[in-house]
């Protein structure tokens, strides 16, 4: 059996036949409508978020599986405050996000990051401060020792 793998990033629920898959995945003889469905299906949750996509097809078979993975910390980190990018500057904040919503990155990230919910609460706060994003109205290397000293219950 030789599988081949192609790797894609593309928008949740927003596959179609053309780069990265389509092009990929024709010459193989696999239908590529029904894997770009199966994509988009698995991806809907994640609309407006860029998303880590494998496909694996079995050469011999043509048989085919879709492996979703989890969106980048940052991705999520935007859908929550309702921006489209990043900080353009050091000095630019491009937005604030609570508690919760940093509880809710987690929480979607639960495979990626590392130890207890406040562990991982605390790794999502590194990714807003890399990004200029407050955390609770404060800077988030401020937040980081509120929630150190539990003055910010998580």
């Amino acid at each position: 059996m030789s599988e081949v793998t192609i790797n894609g990033l593309i928008e949740g629920g927003k596959a179609t036949s053309g780069p990265p898959f389509g092009p990929a995945l024709g010459p193989l003889g696999v239908n590529v409508a029904n894997i770009i469905a199966e994509i988009n299906s698995k991806t809907k949750a994640f609309e407006g978020i860029k998303i880590p996509v494998k496909v694996i097809v079995d050469s011999t078979t043509k048989a085919f599986r879709v492996e979703i993975g989890a969106p980048p910390t940052s991705a999520l980190i935007l859908k929550e405050i309702g921006v489209a990018k990043g900080a353009k500057t050091k000095d630019e904040v491009v937005g604030n996000i609570t508690i919760e919503q940093i509880k809710k990155v987690a929480q979607a990230k639960e495979s990626t990051l590392y130890g207890p919910l406040k562990s991982k609460v605390k790794q999502v706060i590194g990714t807003c401060k890399s990004m200029n994003v407050t955390v609770e109205g404060v800077d988030a290397k401020q937040a980081l020792k509120k929630v150190e000293s539990g003055e910010i219950k998580v």
